[in-house]
C-alpha cells in the first residue's frame, strides 16, 4: 500500500483560521450564532437540564479521549450501534473539576440521571446505557456543523488559504466516517466554551436566555442592514457586533413569552433569568417591554469570546486539515 504525501503548504495554522475568520465575521457572524444557539437548545432539552447533558457529553467526551489514544476511530453509525458506553476510573471530584460545579450539584445530577435510567455505575466504573443515544446523539448537529464549516471553507477559498473545492454533504460525510476522532475536537471547543459562560453568568440557563436575546438582535441587525445596503455591514468582529449591540440589532427586542416559546425554559424561569441579566447591565427593557442587550456587552462579553473563538479556530483547523488530506 503507497503510503499518501501531505503538501504541508496547503495545511491551516490557527492563527490563519482566527485572523480571516475574524476579518470576515459579517459573513460568518449569524451563522454561528445560530449554530450555538440550536447546540444550546439541543443541550436544554435533551433533558430540560443543560448540567444533566453537560455531564453525559462529558462522560463521552472522555470515552473520546481514550479511543484517540489509542488510535481507535469509530464510524458514526458504528458509534452508535453500540448497546452502552463504558467509562472507566469514574468519579465525581473528576466531573467537579471539569465542570467546575460543587460536588453536591453533580452528585445529585448522576442520581437523577441514574433514576432516569441514563447512567449506571459499577463500582468506579460507569455505564452510558443506549437509551441516552436518542437524546444526545448528534445527527442534526453534525448537519448544522458541516453546514457552518462548509461556509468558513468557501470564504477561505476566496482569501485564497484554502484550496479545496467541497460541499456541505461531503463534509458531514467525511465527519460522521471519522466520527469518534472530529466530535472529541468539537466537545473540546463547546465544553470549555459553556463551562467560561457558566461562571460569567449566573448558571448556564441565564447564559442560554442571554445568548437567544443576542441572536435576536443578531438576525435584525443582518435583515434591516441587508434590506438598506448590502455594503454597509461592517466585515470585522467588533464592527459587526457594535452594530448588532448599540445600532441597528437593537431596534427590535424579544419578549420573556418569545424567549420562552425560543427555548423551551418556563417562563417564570425566563422572567427570572432576565432580572437577573438586568440587574447585572447586561440587558434592558425597551419602550416596547422588550430585551434587548445593552453597551455593557461589548467590554464584558466580546473579549471572553475572543478566548472562545480561539479554541473555536483551532476545531476548524483541525477538521478543515483532515477534510483536505481526506
Amino acid at each position: 500500500m503507497s503510503l499518501r504525501q501531505v503538501d504541508f503548504s496547503k495545511v491551516l495554522n490557527d492563527d490563519q483560521v482566527y485572523d480571516h475568520m475574524m476579518k470576515s465575521y459579517d459573513q460568518l457572524g449569524r451563522d454561528w450564532i445560530v449554530h450555538q444557539w440550536s447546540w444550546m437548545n439541543n443541550v436544554y432539552q435533551a433533558f430540560n437540564d443543560h448540567y444533566k447533558y453537560l455531564i453525559v457529553i462529558s462522560l463521552v467526551e472522555k470515552t473520546l479521549q481514550f479511543y484517540d489514544q489509542m488510535n481507535i476511530q469509530y464510524s458514526f453509525d458504528h458509534f452508535y450501534s453500540k448497546s452502552s458506553l463504558q467509562i472507566e476510573k469514574f468519579s465525581i471530584t473528576e466531573l467537579c473539576e471539569k465542570l467546575q460545579l460543587p460536588k453536591e450539584t453533580v452528585r445529585r445530577k448522576v442520581l437523577e440521571l441514574e433514576k432516569l435510567g441514563v447512567l449506571k455505575r459499577i463500582k468506579k466504573q460507569i455505564i452510558i446505557d443506549r437509551s441516552v443515544f436518542s437524546q444526545v446523539k448528534p445527527e442534526r448537529q453534525v448537519k448544522l456543523t458541516s453546514k457552518y464549516i462548509y461556509l468558513i471553507s468557501e470564504i477561505f477559498n476566496k482569501d485564497g488559504i484554502y484550496p479545496k473545492k467541497i460541499d456541505a454533504k461531503y463534509i458531514e460525510q467525511i465527519i460522521k466516517k471519522n466520527f469518534s476522532l472530529v466530535w472529541r475536537w468539537f466537545y473540546r471547543m463547546q465544553i470549555p466554551m459553556i463551562i467560561g459562560y457558566h461562571e460569567m453568568f449566573e448558571d448556564v440557563a441565564t447564559f442560554h436566555v442571554w445568548g437567544t436575546v443576542a441572536m435576536n438582535q443578531a438576525f435584525n441587525y443582518k435583515k434591516i442592514v441587508g434590506e438598506s445596503n448590502i455594503h454597509s455591514l461592517k466585515p470585522d468582529y467588533m464592527s459587526f457586533n457594535k452594530g448588532v449591540i448599540e445600532e441597528e440589532g437593537a431596534t427590535t427586542g424579544v419578549s420573556a413569552m418569545s424567549l420562552s416559546d425560543m427555548t423551551n425554559i418556563p417562563r417564570a424561569t425566563v422572567i427570572r433569568k432576565c432580572k437577573y441579566l438586568i440587574d447585572q447591565g447586561y440587558l434592558k427593557i425597551n419602550e416596547k417591554k422588550q430585551y434587548v442587550m445593552t453597551g455593557f456587552n461589548i467590554s464584558k462579553i466580546l473579549p471572553y469570546q475572543r478566548k472562545v473563538f480561539k479554541n473555536k479556530a483551532k476545531f476548524l483547523r483541525k477538521t478543515l486539515n483532515l477534510l483536505t488530506i481526506s
